[in-house]
């Protein structure tokens, strides 16, 4: 199946396929985290010269920022295989040791979410970074026997979105750790053109500008509102997007000017009208919005922060004073934060 085919707006293919068509498939078509890219160019140029698999790699940092792209193009980029698992799916060290004994010379395996790694694979899983090398153990009780099993040198990515998590041993066993940043607005301008020239849409700058102002500095979420906005377009009758067109399907979708989704709305909500800005623990905000905890902690909240609409406090979540303004409530003289308090003149 042709690229063209794979990406045109008329294809009956689903948005995963689309998705990947979108990634990058080298490091100077990645858009942005330039001192990530720069870094893994030097490292990947010197493997290269060396004729040896690359250092191993911890890429660490909120999720759709581009972790999975680039493991892909380090695989794209030293020619060689990648094998691609994540830490939920190993729920047992064999199963780690079956990948691991499969591999071939200078294959990448990149491990996806791998904080969430079960202990026992995680302890097999620094002796095969170090020496190469997997105890297989045959037998049980007293008359096991670990029978020691050569590995070819591959290099292990590691993705994950809670570095803390990761036990020192294993973080220490990476030759180089990168933290991707979240994306500026230019960033993701550049993310969208690029998009809609491969998805041959034509789209006004007003547009480009409104979907990246929304997309909460983050690439995945940019191209999947362009979607969202070209479905929207294309139902209406449009050949091209326009920014009113960006406009009434962000507005469908409820992602408001700001990127706040229904999710983060209805934290920041509940926060307010529930439990009068808080402060409140997650779990019962969670309770109150009907998520899973996980869910709140790892999605909502982390934009709500960063954003200044509420913060973390010893005695819980607070919504601040912006918080309060953003959904047309007048915040009370406490509602007053570290975010909102202007600085004393100098």
């Amino acid at each position: 199946m042709s690229e063209d085919r794979l990406v045109s707006p008329g294809s009956s293919q689903d948005d995963s396929s689309i998705e990947y068509a979108l990634r990058p498939k080298s490091l100077d078509e990645f858009i942005g985290q330039e001192r990530v890219r720069s870094q893994i160019s030097v490292l990947l140029q010197a493997a290269k010269k060396r004729g040896a698999p690359a250092d191993h790699i911890l890429l660490s940092g909120p999720p759709g920022l581009g972790k999975t792209t680039l493991a892909m193009i380090l695989a794209s980029e030293m020619d060689t295989p990648i094998r691609i698992s994540s830490g939920p799916a190993i729920t047992h060290a064999g199963d780690l040791a079956a990948i691991l004994s499969s591999l071939v010379e200078g294959e990448i395996f990149f491990l996806d979410e791998i904080h969430r790694l079960p202990r026992p694979a995680e302890e097999l899983l620094y002796l095969a970074m170090e020496d190469f090398r997997v105890d297989v153990v045959v037998g049980k009780g007293p008359g096991a026997t670990a029978i020691p099993l050569q590995l070819p040198r591959f290099t292990l990515v590691g993705a994950t979105t809670r570095a803390g998590l990761l036990p020192s041993p294993l973080r220490d066993r990476f030759g180089f750790t990168a933290h991707l940043d979240f994306y500026e607005s230019m960033e993701l301008e550049e993310v969208i053109r690029r998009s809609a020239a491969l998805l041959h849409l034509e789209i006004d700058v007003k547009a480009i500008s409104e979907i990246a102002g929304r997309s909460r500095g983050t690439p995945r979420i940019a191209n999947r509102l362009l979607r969202r906005v070209r479905d929207f377009a294309q139902v209406n009758g449009s050949n091209s997007l326009t920014h009113q067109d960006s406009l009434n399907a962000l507005e469908m979708y409820e992602v408001d000017e700001m990127g706040l989704d229904r999710l983060d709305r209805g934290v920041l909500l509940a926060l307010i009208e529930r439990f009068n800005g808080g402060p409140v623990g997650l779990s019962t905000l969670a309770i109150a919005v009907g998520e899973e905890i996980e869910t709140v902690e790892s999605v909502a909240e982390p934009f709500l922060v960063r954003n200044g609409f509420m913060a973390r406090t010893p005695r819980g979540r607070v919504a601040t004073a912006l918080g309060w303004s953003h959904l047309g409530r007048t915040p009370p003289a406490g509602a007053l934060t570290l975010f909102d308090t202007p600085a004393p003149d100098a």
